[in-house]
């Protein structure tokens, strides 16, 4: 079963049993092509899924077996949740004579009242309101709706006396009573209580059986009734519904149409109106009138208004597993529900679904409605029993779940969850609310950028300096760090470099410059701990490359992704390029308005590429980049723990100093810890095609206080407290292809 569902409320749903092979993203890359939709039943679930659809840009056609395509009945609940719908495609209710739902009032079957309750007030707090319609008046406006030459999307196509015969859901192929065959993309089966597309999808020919309860559904001219002198105090307030009790029977009236009619639904034991299993069965005026003697006179005289050419009883209202029509009418949530079901089905159909797709797509409209259609179902039967007061049921919880649920909000969302989740190991960071965040390594469906179209420029000066300096620039407290080589002479750069054509920026670029320690060893303190690091050495817990305390980027967006995602120690700096010819190279960095460093590489000379050393990071003398991730933890309490180790202090009744600033006891534990990024691994490789040799080449810094560099003075006083022993080498480097660190792991 692969290409065919069916609306709740209309004729069924799917089993859930589809299977498919999509990776649930193809309608963002491909050519975004309208599915061909066949819908069988015109009926209101049917109309407002040929509207949804055709406003995503689907194509849809309907079939309806009738001549005219008319509902029957008389009137409809538009509540809040579903009236949100239509509002949401463009039907408004009140535009075709819908009132509002203002009071409620409940009596017993003599006329005394039990309660009556305002609900103008009460309604406030939903965002939509709840209308009482005219169940034809609706039907007409969304048949109109559906085929008018204006608005969005192709106008649907109805077919009217085409009567659905058979149903081929694996070539979602419809075959009509004259012989006719259609194929499309999808069949959506809505047609009503017997239909013909339920039983292709169910896993047994359901059939619907009774509840013990029949109803009389009828309209009455409410000036009928206000100009009758026994009846019209029953009638006095616009927007009232009221609810006539018995024990095992009731009538519910509730005015529509501009308040100038009044729907009846009586609902009593079945045997006394001996109804059929005819979903709609002509019905006699003299029946009701002895099914309900009993009630108050004033009621009896009411309803015998009824006219007896619209009279219809309903029978067998209530069906077993997976039908068209679930819902006793107690809440008037039927037509909600179907309409619900159409917003649903929209969702998860958007253009550019493509045809192996619709499966795993029809699998999740089930999943998402499932459990709010069993809710309301379970309770329209709970409150359709005889015994029902004297439940206590939760009538404010159940109206609170029913008109406080929105579909189009909620299935949006599920699709959402569903897009996010076909890729396994998505990044998620901050804010979580939205989904995985797009960025250098994947795409906001979390497909991996390719950056091999993406160009770098990169100008590093490496300079001779003192170890010991440098080494003041490992974490304080965190042991593990140390050079490679002895002696106190050691070796680092400063490299900045541009990049251009970022596809996870739109093809623009930024800037970015660090300070990068050569020679740097980093062994685990916990030998017990495994890592997936493989480097030269044979010990997988010590990595050896070029340490990176600080690097500086003019842009937010790789700011946050970098420090998330990798743990860099990223800041942000404005980063200026002065590029005189192809003879010089002049960087100045600053913090709104206050220039704080200068890099100048003068008497440029172009070298061959294949002679010459060179890499995105400037310098391609050591294996990797490590640097050191730490996140704080949040709480006062936890003021100076990183991120994970609060729990440790939970566990620890006394927690050594040493620990609260990473030392041994504390490193290793939550967030902080070293993370190494190997050259090797880098996807795409960098190539690099063009590279220039200084001859001359010099930096300097100002520190300024902390006045004219608030967040940034007590970075830059320690890069310009490292002497420079000597300029070693000085170049700037042009190629293609930026890796996106997707290599760098814990150590």
């Amino acid at each position: 079963m692969e290409h065919t569902f069916v609306i709740e409320g209309d004729s069924g749903r799917t089993n859930g049993s589809h299977s498919s092979s999509t990776n649930g993203h193809k309608q963002h890359i491909n050519t975004r092509q309208p599915l061909t939709i066949l819908i069988a039943g015109a009926g209101i679930g049917g109309l407002t899924a040929a509207i949804a659809l055709r406003q995503q840009g689907h194509n849809v056609t309907v079939f309806e077996q009738s001549r005219f395509a008319s509902e029957v009945g008389a009137a409809v609940h538009l509540a809040p949740n579903s009236n949100g719908i239509l509002r949401r495609l463009g039907i408004f209710a009140e535009t075709f004579g819908a009132n509002t739902m203002n009071r409620l009032t409940e009596a017993d079957y003599a006329g005394n009242v039990q309660k009556s309750i305002d609900l103008r007030k009460a309604s406030s707090i939903w965002q939509y309101p709840w209308h009482l319609a005219h169940r034809a008046h609706l039907h007409k406006y969304l048949k109109d709706t559906a085929t008018s030459v204006t608005g969005s999307g192709a106008p649907v196509a109805l077919h009217t006396s085409s009567q659905v015969k058979n149903v081929d859901e694996g070539t979602a192929t419809i075959t009509l009573e004259n012989g006719e065959s259609v194929q499309g993309d999808v069949i959506i089966g809505a047609d009503g209580v017997h239909s013909v597309t339920r039983s292709r999808v169910a896993p047994v020919d359901v059939k619907p059986f009774s509840c013990g309860k029949s109803a009389f559904r009828f309209l009455v001219l409410r000036q009928a009734i206000k100009a009758d002198p026994s009846t019209a105090h029953l009638v006095e307030d616009e927007g009232e519904l009221k609810i006539w009790y018995a024990q095992d029977r009731r009538i519910v009236m509730y005015p529509t149409s501009n308040h100038t009619e009044l729907n009846f639904v009586a609902i009593h034991p079945e045997h006394e109106s001996n109804a059929s299993s005819d979903w709609n069965e002509d019905a006699s005026l003299d029946t009701m009138l002895k099914v309900y003697a009993t009630f108050d006179p004033a009621v009896i005289a009411m309803i015998s208004k009824a006219d007896p050419a619209s009279f219809k009883a309903w029978g067998h209202l209530a069906l077993i597993g997976d039908a068209a029509h679930p819902f006793l009418p107690h809440q008037g949530q039927g037509a909600g529900a179907a309409i619900e079901d159409a917003a649903t089905i929209a969702t998860v159909l958007p253009l550019g679904t493509t045809r192996d797709e619709i499966p795993e797509r029809l699998q999740l409209y089930d999943q998402i409605r499932h459990e709010c259609a069993t809710k309301i179902q379970t309770f329209s039967r709970l409150i359709g029993s005889d015994d029902f007061r004297e439940k206590n049921l939760d009538m404010f919880g159940f109206t609170n779940f029913n008109f406080g649920h929105d579909e189009f909000d909620n299935s949006r969302q599920k699709f959402r969850e569903y897009q996010w989740s076909r890729v396994e190991h998505t990044y998620s960071r901050m804010p979580i609310a939205f989904g995985p965040m797009p960025g250098p390594r994947q795409d906001h469906y979390g497909r991996p950028r390719d950056g091999s179209h993406s160009t770098f420029t990169t100008a590093s000066i490496r300079f001779k300096t003192s170890r010991t300096a440098l080494q003041n620039l490992f974490p304080p407290g965190r042991s593990g760090y140390s050079f490679s080589a002895p002696g106190t002479i050691a070796y680092a750069s400063f490299s900045q470099t541009t990049l251009i054509n970022m596809a996870w920026l739109g093809g623009g670029g930024y800037n970015h410059l660090g300070l990068y320690i050569h020679g740097v060893t980093y062994t685990k303190p916990y030998s017990s701990s495994s890592s997936s690091i493989t480097t030269s050495t044979t010990d997988p817990n010590s990595v050896s490359g070029t340490y990176m305390p600080i690097l500086f980027e003019s842009l937010a967006d790789p700011i946050v992704s970098g420090r998330e995602e990798l743990g860099m120690p990223k800041l942000y700096s404005e980063i200026d390029l002065a590029i005189q010819g192809k003879t010089s190279y002049h960087i100045k960095t600053h913090w709104r308005g206050a220039q704080w460093g200068s890099f100048t590489l003068s008497d440029l000379m172009e070298q061959d590429t294949n002679t010459a050393n060179g890499s995105i990071s400037g310098d391609s003398v050591d294996k990797g980049i490590i640097v050191h991730r730490y996140m704080p933890a949040v709480g006062r309490e936890f003021k100076g723990f990183a991120e994970g180790q609060q729990q440790q202090q939970q566990r620890q009744s006394n927690i050594p100093t040493s620990s609260k600033v990473g030392g041994e006891e504390g490193a290793g534990e939550g967030a902080d810890y070293a993370v190494f990024d190997e050259f090797s691994q880098a996807s795409p490789q960098p190539h690099v095609r063009r590279m220039w040799k200084a001859g001359r080449a010099k930096f300097e810094f100002e520190a300024g206080d902390w006045n004219n560099l608030p967040t940034l003075h007590h970075v830059v006083e320690r890069l310009a407290e490292l002497p420079v022993y000597e300029i070693m080498e000085a170049k700037v480097v042009e190629g293609l292809g930026v890796p996106d660190v997707s290599g760098a792991k814990r150590v």
